[in-house]
């Protein structure tokens, strides 16, 4: 589903992107892993085209990432979500699936089947002004289901949520495994990305250390954390 060779990034003097390489399987859940400025950012622009590499390639299904058609089939979710205050939940969802032509009759099928997928039935009529930034995560993650993606790419999906939300993004993203969705998750909760990511990378200062199962990465008795902090410091 995805694939990175060699993959390199520069601004001027600074490589955030060190010739990178790694693939993600089809229904597979991956985790991109790393401390602050480790270039997981820009490994995200890059796969939704947002930068281009200096060096290197990617593809999203087979498609190279250059190519609008390589997102005919992603949902995407940024980290720092925002829905206009004076918006419903429900007519956020309906302008974003007027974005992806749907007509009326289909985008309101799927606004009430996510509203209930996300657990929001009863709060969707409220203004945006009014929601946790747990409801505004969850609506962001809904509308990044619209159009059943095959593929989400979820940048710090738990971004600001207090225990409950992040156990309520992660229950939501558990019960999506039964459909085949690909996830490609950007996460500093390492707790997290252990109890649902079946493959993790661990990048830092733009390079790869290690890209693996979960179960792989993780023995002899230590966390995801333990190994993160191990092959980071050094």
């Amino acid at each position: 589903m995805i694939e990175l060779k060699n993959v390199t990034k520069r601004y001027e003097q600074l490589t955030a992107v060190d010739d990178v390489s790694f693939s993600v399987k089809s229904g597979e859940y991956f985790a991109l892993l790393g401390p602050n400025g480790a270039g997981k950012t820009t490994i995200v622009k890059m796969l939704l085209d947002f930068t281009r590499p200096t060096t290197g390639s990617l593809s999203l299904g087979g498609i190279p990432s250059t190519l609008a058609d390589s997102r005919q089939s992603i949902g995407y979710l940024a980290e720092n979500h925002h829905i206009p205050p004076s918006l419903s939940g429900w007519h956020y969802l309906l302008r974003c699936a007027e974005l992806l032509d749907m007509n009326r009759i289909e985008a309101t099928i799927q606004c009430r089947r996510i509203i209930e997928l996300i657990g929001m039935h009863g709060r969707e009529n409220a203004k945006a002004g009014t929601y946790s930034k747990g409801m505004v995560q969850r609506f962001g993650l809904g509308a990044a289901l619209l159009g059943d993606p095959k593929l989400l790419i979820l940048d710090e999906p738990t971004s600001g949520l207090d225990p409950i939300g992040i156990r309520e993004i992660r229950l939501l993203l558990e019960s999506l495994k039964s459909q085949g969705v690909t996830v490609f998750l950007n996460s500093h909760l390492l707790s997290e990305v252990e109890k649902i990511c079946d493959t993790a990378a661990i990048i830092n200062r733009g390079k790869l250390l290690v890209k693996d199962s979960i179960s792989a990465i993780v023995k002899d008795g230590e966390t995801l954390e333990d190994v993160f902090v191990r092959l980071v410091k050094g």
